[in-house]
């Protein structure tokens, strides 16, 4: 056959006009046929085509299981083309009683675990057949109720829709990403769901909130504490939209904490891997061992084993809360594939009141068709009364003439159907027949006739039957409440210095800039081994649960948690790595301690300032900028304040002049430049003729210790009167060997 290569048989399009079509009916199929549930029988098509075809292979509840692979294959031969493992999957998340609140598929064999929803075995392995709950969907799919559509390849027909006689949009519940649009519809409890279905079947004009006194919420399959606020679900069912956040329940056994329920879809395993990852990171010293004791008979056992008796059980596990996947929220975004064939978000309301038309419709429907059956017997039965009245003369009819059924109609009065059911009869069941058997059914599928026609007559005896059929499967299948609606407080992490044992420790700074920290007060610093080149600068102490602070020499203060610190056992590591300083800039100070703490700021230039340690700390790598240097001026090492209205400060020059003033006379700031505490000209800092050297905070009962070189002066309380003057001077001078100080300590 040749091929017509002209372009008059070519249809062409502008590219863009092309790809949208293309985009847009492809995202039409993606939220109608894939992503979304129908709020008629809350099933995604694919799950729809699972539980007909597991109906057509006759694996109902009461029938043996069959492999997976065959309703698989079934599924995909049959109505849906797609992939093995993404059908199989669907099929295993309504077996898993963790995933579907009233699962729909009995599954033997492996078919995962709540710790791993997709550890489930191969196909080829497991077998399946129908729950009871899934007759909710299939009971009256052979009674006419919905609507019927050739499969893919036009050999097959399968339903556009399956019966359901409950809301299982609400009861199961639905995820799902379309293209532009998602679902999170939550489970609910079957019985909650038929009241408030039942309740506005009886009060049409009845609100979400008097809705939501049946409905108290969503009730998941893994069971956990609901800790919304009341009103916060009320707006969620009033929308359609909102969230939901679940806790995981827990007990106390002879002191260890036993978590027995986690929130849906939460892994044991991932939860013990969270609280295990703090306590190697030492943020949960409360906490002494972690295990893991779920088996067949408890499917969710988690023990945590408190340090000690004393340790607040609440507070641990409100930290474990705000911290672990032991809280979680969960998104209620109600889209679903309404009556009209359109995507929407529904409130509770609009959801209940458009599933209770699809019910009624269906319920409807159902009764028609068997109102039809009822009359065609009827109407056959009329025929063989008259073949029983008649019978001698019927078989003459039968044995005589070629083509009886015409003369039958005729001579009967009868109907062609009539006919055929006559002619259709085995003479033996013919003298069977019986006038009283007749009559009698007659008389019993005209009472059934007639019932049927006031039902499809009357709008109440139609809802009193759709209610009293909610009822039925509602005692048959309901249970209890697994999540529980419970009012707590919200959960609340532990402070970071809560979390770490306080240890005592030595925080050792180098020239270079490399830190380090020594577990204990008693360590000597310029007798640890520092890398060629470098040397003991600068050391604080403090506790292990403190905030340790960095002054860099563009005054700049940065910050590190003393426990994240080094080992003092090697030479440590550079703070370059931790920090982002100016370029150009080094390390000259650390400081430690409490956040109260006070400390003596100051530069080569004679100004400073007292500055609380909690000021001084930063958030970010780049730190804060906290004491400003003036031109060609160094940072000093910063001083610890023991009492700043009775310390003393001492400040030293290069010259050799010594200032002692009260410590109450400087100012307390947050950062700035400081006042003038000894007198340096600061036009000869650049040429290095003068500059403060030295400054240290001296306690009222604490020695001043001055090193020059290899030699040191200690001078007591009484000593440094001689030094004593006014804020701003130069002070007198030190005695002959001292008068190039290096710098001033105080012990």
């Amino acid at each position: 056959m040749a091929i017509d290569t002209t372009l008059e048989n070519i249809e062409t399009l502008p590219l863009s006009t092309f790809t949208e079509k293309a985009y847009l009916d492809y995202s039409m199929y993606v939220i109608l046929d894939r992503a979304l549930p129908h709020i008629g029988d809350g099933l995604k098509p694919v799950q729809r085509r699972i539980v007909y075809a597991m109906s057509e292979l006759g694996l109902s509840a009461r029938a043996k299981f069959k492999k997976s692979a065959r309703t698989v294959g079934d599924v995909l031969g049959k109505f849906h083309p797609h992939g093995d493992s993404a059908c199989y999957e669907a099929m295993v998340h309504m077996a898993q009683g963790f995933s579907f609140r009233y699962p729909l598929v009995d599954g033997q064999g492996n078919w995962g675990s709540p710790d791993d929803p997709k550890s489930f075995a191969a196909m080829r392995y497991t077998e399946a057949r129908l729950t009871p709950f899934a007759d909710v969907l299939l009971a009256e799919l052979g009674d006419g109720t919905v609507d019927w559509a050739p499969n893919f390849d036009g050999t097959l027909q399968e339903p556009v829709l399956l019966p359901a006689r409950l809301p299982v949009v609400l009861v199961n519940g639905a995820t799902g990403i379309a293209v532009g649009m998602a679902t999170d519809i939550p489970p609910h409890n079957l019985s909650e769901v038929a009241s408030a279905a039942i309740h506005l079947l009886e009060h049409p004009k009845a609100t979400v909130d008097e809705l939501c006194k049946y409905i108290q919420g969503p009730d998941y399959p893994t069971g956990g504490e609901i800790i919304t606020p009341r009103e916060d679900l009320l707006n969620a069912y009033r929308t359609g939209s909102g969230s939901v956040r679940i806790r995981a329940c827990y007990e106390q056994e002879h002191g260890d904490i036993v978590v027995t329920e986690l929130p849906y879809q939460v892994s044991g395993n991932r939860i013990l891997e969270q609280i295990a990852g703090q306590m190697t990171a030492k943020k949960l010293p409360m906490v002494a061992d972690l295990r893991d004791e779920s088996d067949h008979e408890n499917p969710t056992r988690l023990v945590i084993v408190p340090r000690s008796s004393r340790i607040d059980v609440e507070a641990l596990m409100s930290h474990l809360f705000a911290t672990t996947d032991l809280e979680r929220s969960y998104r209620i975004n109600a889209n679903m594939i309404g009556l009209n064939g359109r995507p929407a978000v529904k409130d509770l309301r609009t959801l209940l009141k458009e599933w209770l038309e699809y019910r009624i419709g269906t319920v409807t429907r159902r009764l028609q068709y068997r109102l039809g059956k009822v009359l065609d017997r009827l109407h056959l039965l009329d025929g063989l009364l008259v073949a029983y009245l008649n019978i001698d003369e019927v078989i003459a009819i039968i044995r005589s003439e070629d083509e009886p059924r015409p003369v039958l109609m005729k001579r009967f009065k009868i109907s062609q159907q009539q006919a055929d059911a006559i002619l259709d009869l085995k003479l033996r069941n013919l003298a069977r027949l019986e006038e009283m058997k007749i009559r009698g059914e007659q008389e019993k599928l005209g009472e059934e006739r007639d019932g049927l026609k006031k039902l499809l007559s009357s709008k109440g005896r139609l809802r009193t039957l759709v209610k009293k059929e909610i009822e039925a499967d509602a005692r048959t299948y309901a249970d209890e409440r697994r999540s529980r609606l419970v009012e707590r407080t919200a959960a609340q992490a532990m402070d970071e210095a809560d979390l770490i044992s306080s240890e005592p420790v030595t925080v050792v700074l180098s020239e270079k800039g490399w830190v380090r920290a020594a577990k204990g007060h008693e360590v000597e610093p310029e007798s640890l081994s520092y890398k060629a080149g470098d040397c003991f600068m600068a050391v604080a102490q403090g506790r292990s649960n403190q905030q340790v602070v960095f002054l860099d020499s563009t005054g700049r203060a940065y910050t590190l948690a003393a426990h994240s610190l080094p080992s003092a056992r090697g030479q440590g590591e550079p703070l370059t790595g931790r920090f982002n300083p100016p370029e150009g800039a080094h390390f000259v100070g650390v400081l430690a301690g409490e956040l109260d703490s006070l400390y003596l700021l100051a530069t080569s230039a004679g100004y400073g300032f007292i500055a609380r340690l909690g000021d001084l700390v930063a958030r970010t790598k780049a730190g804060k900028s906290v004491l400003s240097v003036p031109k060609n001026a160094q940072v000093l090492l910063p001083s610890p304040v023991n009492d700043a209205q009775t310390d003393r400060v001492a400040a030293v020059d290069m010259q050799g002049h010594m200032l002692v003033i009260s410590a109450a006379e400087i100012p307390r700031l947050n950062r700035g430049k400081g006042i003038k505490i000894q007198g340096v000209n600061t036009k000869k800092l650049a040429s290095g003729d003068e500059s403060m050297v030295g400054i240290v905070s001296i306690a009222a009962d604490a020695c001043l210790v001055l090193h020059a070189g290899k030699r040191h002066l200690k001078l007591k309380a009484a000593d440094l009167e001689l030094y004593s003057g006014d804020r701003g001077r130069k002070g007198k001078k030190l005695p002959r060997g001292l008068q190039r100080v290096e710098r001033v300590t105080s012990e």
